[in-house]
């Protein structure tokens, strides 16, 4: 099944004014949405970070596409390879940002997801991937999760994914939305969001994003959480390598018997490891969660080397893909690690891709993230619109690829709104220069 074309949409989506240790989401994210086409007319998609970086990426490997059997995955991720490897000596095309200096730390602990260069030839090959596995479950009429050796669940559960917010609901001009989710700075307003977010979706756990706000404050909102939900809800939080490690010991034995797992408190694999060795001489064995110190396979032996996290959070966008997923998986099992997945702002290509991923892994067996509540139904591409959550989790679809089909209409509007709202990479720093602080940037870790 030969391809004979690769299409590359840049598209933007509204998205609310989220609180990271990064900074503050702009009003629109950015997703490329990647489609192969076969010789005769089918056409597979694929979701991936978005803006001008990645389309530069995806430019630079249209000539190893064009021509390949839509099964030959094997060597086109060694020829996306060979690409990189030839093209500059950081192996991403020029433009695309610069790692950050010498700390010898993970790029994900200092660089947005999908815009470091570390990973460049793992991403584009994951979205060409996970297109030409959606291209052959159409020619073939099987689903995605078969060709990676069937499912063993047939639904996936995700969890309610909580943010400290700023008002206003995402988007700009004529385009601003509608406040579905109100500011929330206190635990107060923590709790709301949960209520809100799982009357909404029925989910069954909860992660709150945090680094935000002084350590004390963020205790104080899981605390909060945990009084209202009961001890059924596995609760956790997250904020991405913002706390020194003698912080992220006293946060994890303040929420001893609270957390279901903390995750990167700190930067790096031997700050994880210091955390742990810390929490487990204070009698505290809630595991540590990963992905930011452990973000490709190379991080692996280091990782269980020093015992520095007992739960990787993949995420196929920049592992490599679906079945370096299901590998992952696998490793996973054999060392004993636990394995959930981490979520960045996404549409429903991504969602999909996700529950097929997990409905083809025995060990995934964590509440995945998912960032869709705070994406709008305006901006879905799909035809027949949004992925629908029932009851926490989302049915693995029965039909041939990934379940769905792009609606024309709404990826031409989502272009459009990429080139009208100007933004062409995402900067959560630069946002918060311009509504917050105008001197702040990214410490980590900050407390």
């Amino acid at each position: 099944m030969k391809i004979v074309d690769l299409i590359v949409t840049p598209v933007a989506m509204a998205d609310p004014p989220l609180l990271s240790s990064y900074g503050l989401h702009a009003p629109y994210a950015l997703r490329t949405v990647v489609e192969l086409v076969s010789e005769d007319g089918l056409r597979g998609a694929a979701e991936t970070p978005g803006g001008e970086a990645m389309l530069g990426l995806l430019a630079a490997v249209r000539g190893a596409v064009l021509g390949r059997d839509a099964y030959d995955l094997a060597r086109l991720r060694l020829d996306v390879d060979r690409v990189f490897a030839a093209d500059s000596p950081t192996g991403a095309p020029p433009g695309t940002p610069e790692p950050a200096p010498g700390s010898g730390l993970p790029q994900q602990t200092h660089i947005l997801p999908g815009e470091g260069q570390d990973d460049a030839a793992l991403r584009v090959f994951a979205a060409l991937e996970v297109a030409a596995l959606d291209l052959v479950g159409k020619a073939t009429g099987r689903p995605v999760c078969d060709l990676l050796g069937g499912r063993v669940r047939d639904a996936v559960p995700f969890g309610a994914y909580l943010f400290f917010k700023r008002a206003g609901g995402g988007g700009a001009g004529a385009d601003v939305r509608e406040e579905r989710w109100p500011a929330a700075a206190t635990p107060e307003a923590i709790v709301a969001q949960a209520r809100q977010m799982i009357d909404a979706y029925g989910f069954e756990s909860v992660k709150l994003k945090g680094g935000v706000l002084p350590p004390d404050e963020e205790i104080a909102a899981v605390l909060a959480l945990r009084e209202e939900l009961g001890p059924g809800v596995p609760l956790r939080i997250d904020p991405n390598g913002a706390w020194t490690v003698e912080t992220s010991i006293r946060v994890g034995t303040a929420l001893a018997g609270t957390l279901e797992y903390l995750e990167d408190p700190t930067p790096g694999v031997a700050g994880m490891a210091a955390v742990r060795r810390g929490l487990l001489a204070a009698g505290v064995e809630t595991p540590l969660a990963s992905n930011n110190a452990v973000t490709s396979f190379a991080d692996v032996p280091p990782m269980l080397a020093a015992d520095a996290a007992q739960v990787i959070l993949a995420d196929h966008h920049y592992w490599g893909g679906l079945r370096a997923g299901t590998h992952l998986g696998r490793l996973c099992e054999t060392f004993g690690v636990g394995l959930g997945m981490h979520s960045n702002s996404h549409l429903g290509l991504s969602l999909l891709a996700m529950v097929h991923l997990a409905a083809a892994t025995p060990h995934l067996t964590y509440a995945s993230d998912t960032h869709y509540p705070w994406q709008e139904a305006a901006d879905e591409i799909l035809v027949g619109g949004r992925v629908p959550i029932v009851g926490g989790a989302v049915t693995v679809p029965a039909g041939p690829g990934l379940g769905a089909e792009l609606d024309r209409d709404a990826l031409a509007r989502g272009a459009e709104r990429y080139a009208k709202a100007g933004y062409r990479r995402r900067d959560d720093a630069a946002e918060m220069r311009a509504h917050v602080d105008p001197a702040w940037k990214r410490v980590v870790p900050r407390w």
